[in-house]
């Protein structure tokens, strides 16, 4: 495990290729210890409006670069990246208490090979040329970049979220400024610096952070400024309906990528090891601080009692083979969690695994795997989003009855069903209202080759892909009379 130490470094913005430290700064905390391990610049208003304006600045000449030009500063961009997977997965560690799988094996990673696949994609954005009705008469449709692109960006997964949100833009010819969370603002700028080492032109690709009581007012700064064209935020649906709400009343276009209540359901027919270690994979992984995670595990009433024995052994099994519980981001998160188990329990919920005890072992933010069943649905813990090491069981009688309460959630990010009858499980995805759903494996799954985001309250547009890319694009029809 990496203890952090109080380095004294600040971590600067990035404005017009322009590392600055600003006056004011404000602390990073690592879960790990609890204490400070550097600060952050925190960019005011001001230095906001400045990053859209060299960014606005940058646009006129990026969006004319040739597509091959773009191609290669991402793949040199990729190459950086991994070649400093170490110092920056180390980055992610300290800032918001990932364990190794998690960081240097899982989301670095994962986001060196989106660069490189939105990279490939660049040379095949092309128009079309219909056939009109007038004779005489001729068209032809253009893909345009549409201007300055705002992302605002979370902490859980820094490096993916980062690099889909500058790299989409960026390569439609886009230049952007990535609002990064103030709880990782290092791993963002990490994903700056390897932009500007690839020979990204300044101003093209600019990082803010701010401190959290100012980030209203710096973000409001940048949707209302005339150059920012198209907002992407990635983060709780709280939030996202805030910001959706000041781009409403801007008339900018939002991509919103926001929080999920994911449900893994386990038919009668599903093999048990492969459901079980798939619910759990699903529930723990980054210590359940990911949008995708398994909050709810739906179990077919004919199987309960054998997956739960096997799910308490799997679970025991994983806490003989780990020194420390997984940590959690900050102390408010692990305190809103335990309210969220208490309240469950104190209504009637029972543990399958782990207890009230979570007190950690070290003076890290720390809270041990838990599995509760008994739960209700209208309890609080049944319909938040958790966002820990934290799930819920419940049992079903019918295909009817899983879909129902995996529908329940005013949630639909992702979902997962555990059967031996892929025709089954084809018909229950098409029924279940989510942007994803994965037969036999977990509810964490993003990759670039296939199409990322929610509905409902989970959001709207797509990530990856040439879908990602065309939420970049404007379509503009042009004609003439031949």
């Amino acid at each position: 495990m990496t203890t952090p130490t109080n380095t004294g470094l600040t971590v600067p913005i990035l404005i017009n290729g322009n590392e600055e430290t600003t006056p004011d700064t404000f602390p990073v905390t690592s879960p790990y210890t609890n204490t400070t391990i550097w600060t952050a610049s925190a960019a005011t208003p001001q230095d906001a409006i400045r990053a859209v304006e060299a960014a606005d600045a940058a646009f006129p000449s990026w969006s004319q670069t040739k597509p091959t030009v773009r191609r290669d500063i991402l793949l040199k961009a990729a190459d950086i990246l991994e070649a400093r997977l170490d110092t920056n997965a180390e980055y992610m560690r300290q800032e918001m208490g990932a364990d190794v799988g998690a960081s240097a094996g899982f989301v670095v990673p994962l986001a060196v090979r989106m660069l490189r696949e939105v990279a490939s994609r660049i040379t095949s954005i092309c128009g079309s040329v219909p056939v009109v009705e007038r004779e005489g008469q001729s068209a032809i449709i253009f893909k345009e970049a549409m201007g300055v692109i705002l992302g605002i960006v979370p902490w859980n997964a820094p490096y993916v979220f980062g690099i889909r949100a500058a790299a989409c833009a960026l390569a439609a010819g886009n230049t952007t400024i990535l609002k990064s969370s103030e709880l990782t603002p290092r791993c963002y700028w990490a994903i700056g610096r390897a932009f500007e080492d690839a020979g990204l032109p300044a101003g093209c690709l600019n990082i803010i952070h701010c401190a959290p009581q100012d980030a209203p007012e710096v973000v409001n700064a940048m949707i209302e400024h005339d150059a920012v064209r198209k907002i992407n935020f990635t983060g709780s649906t709280a939030v996202g309906r805030k910001i959706a709400r000041a781009c409403g009343q801007n008339l900018k276009p939002c991509l919103m990528e926001l929080g999920g209540k994911n449900s893994s359901i386990v038919c009668q027919d599903a093999d048990l090891q492969t459901a079980v270690q798939g619910v759990l994979a699903g529930a723990f992984l980054n210590s359940g601080q990911i949008c995708m995670a398994t909050d709810r595990i739906l179990v077919h009433t004919s199987i309960l009692p054998a997956f739960t024995e096997a799910l308490q052994k799997a679970l025991a099994a994983g806490a003989a083979a780990s020194a420390l519980p997984p940590t959690l981001v900050n102390t408010a998160s692990k305190t809103r969690v335990e309210a969220l188990i208490a309240s469950a329990v104190s209504a009637g919920a029972h543990f399958i695994s782990g207890s009230a005890d979570s007190v950690p072992t070290d003076s890290g933010v720390r809270m041990a795997p838990v599995v509760l069943g008994g739960v209700k649905e209208d309890m609080a813990l049944w319909q938040e989003e958790s966002f820990a090491s934290v799930a819920a069981c419940m049992p079903f009688e019918s295909e009817d009855e899983a879909i129902r309460l995996a529908n329940g959630s005013g949630y639909g990010l992702s979902a997962s069903i555990f059967t031996e009858n892929l025709r089954r499980g084809l018909a229950m995805a098409r029924r279940i209202q989510s942007g994803a759903v994965h037969i036999n494996s977990m509810t964490i799954h993003d990759e670039p080759a296939l199409p990322h985001g929610g509905v409902k309250n989970s959001g709207w547009g797509r990530f990856n892909t040439d879908e990602g890319l065309n939420e970049f694009l404007v379509t503009k029809s042009v004609t003439w009379m031949d």
